[in-house]
């Protein structure tokens, strides 16, 4: 049934590896039967999509694509969640359309209201903005009693933030099948923006009536009648355990700041201290946290790290050390 249809929308919790297992399986099946498709992403904002038409065409590596996206710095979690997916994307040359809104203008929102925004801000906006389903508005004042409302906006502004997504994510499904009449989108997104259709499906269908499916995994969701039209049970999977160094870090002038180093860590026994400033991780540049956690990635418990760090004291000046040792463990 999925094959006939034009999207399919498949749901997750941002940080189960089974959901993106999931969704990659999805992927696989439908491309075999309709090798013109697209994956349409919740996680990267809509002003980095040639990032990610760079990294699909292979103009660019894994690591220039997390950095040109800024990925640690606007979506944080864990991208070994996400790479199968991403890899099998590259591999086959199928396009990747960043579906949210910049992160600047949902900020904006939550400070100012839709009403507040200037002229300029209010442009990058759907032109129509749908708030009469109540289903809808019940189902988010059910998540914000549930949140902390530090800004004091009150429900409506936090109302307003949940339209800014879900709008936003329909107007760039809507325009990229319009653009791209021979293609097929499968949407991914957390199960909150597709549950019972109302957060992006429904405002997908009132721009461009489609044939489409809602699958969310049943952990995700609490099951009741038209929360969405398959329920999918998961194996349960983890990411292999990610080898650590035992620090925490700051951004500095001239690389990374150590903030703190974790009592037993190994980093503490290898004789790293608070202060010090990585510049290099294994014969690599450090200029930010993100260069840290990019070199990290295919690192497990045991692996050994090189580190080129600056250590700076008051009187007796800088020094530059060298550190070699294996990574710890969760």
């Amino acid at each position: 049934r999925l094959s006939r249809d034009r999207v399919v929308y498949v749901g997750e919790t941002h940080d189960r590896y089974d959901h993106h297992l999931n969704q990659l399986e999805v992927i696989r099946r439908l491309h075999r039967i309709k090798p013109d498709m697209a994956i349409g992403m919740e996680f990267f904002q809509q002003p980095f999509q040639s990032v990610l038409d760079d990294y699909i065409s292979g103009r660019i590596s894994e690591k220039e694509m997390l950095l040109g996206s800024e990925w640690y710095d606007r979506w944080r979690y864990d991208y070994r969640l996400y790479r199968p997916i991403m890899q099998y994307a590259r591999e086959h040359g199928i396009p990747v359309i960043a579906l949210n809104v910049a992160r600047e203008l949902t900020d904006r929102v939550s400070k100012v209201g839709i009403d507040g925004l200037t002229q300029a801000e209010r442009a990058q906006f759907p032109p129509e903005i749908e708030t009469g389903n109540e289903r809808y508005r019940q189902r988010i004042q059910e998540v914000y009693r549930t949140h902390p409302h530090a800004d004091n906006g009150g429900f409506e502004r936090f109302l307003e933030v949940q339209l800014a997504w879900d709008e936003g994510m329909a107007e760039r499904v809507v325009r990229y099948l319009r653009e791209h009449s021979d293609r097929t989108m499968v949407v991914l997104a957390g199960s909150g923006h597709l549950m019972y259709g109302t957060g992006i499906p429904d405002r997908v269908q009132r721009r461009l009536p489609v044939a489409a499916h809602l699958l969310l995994p049943a952990d995700s969701i609490v099951l009741h009648p038209g929360i969405a039209d398959f329920v999918v049970f998961t194996e349960p999977a983890e990411l292999p355990r990610a080898g650590l160094m035992g620090v925490l870090l700051d951004q500095a002038e001239q690389g990374v700041r150590v903030g703190s180093v974790v009592s037993g860590s190994a980093a503490e026994q290898a004789g790293m201290e608070e202060g010090d400033i990585i510049q290099r991780l294994n014969g690599e540049t450090v200029n930010s946290t993100a260069d840290i956690k990019i070199g990290m990635l295919d690192q497990s418990p045991g692996a050994a790290v090189e580190l080129q760090v600056l250590r700076k004291r008051l009187v007796l000046g800088e020094k530059l050390l060298q550190f070699e040792f294996a990574l710890g463990g969760d």
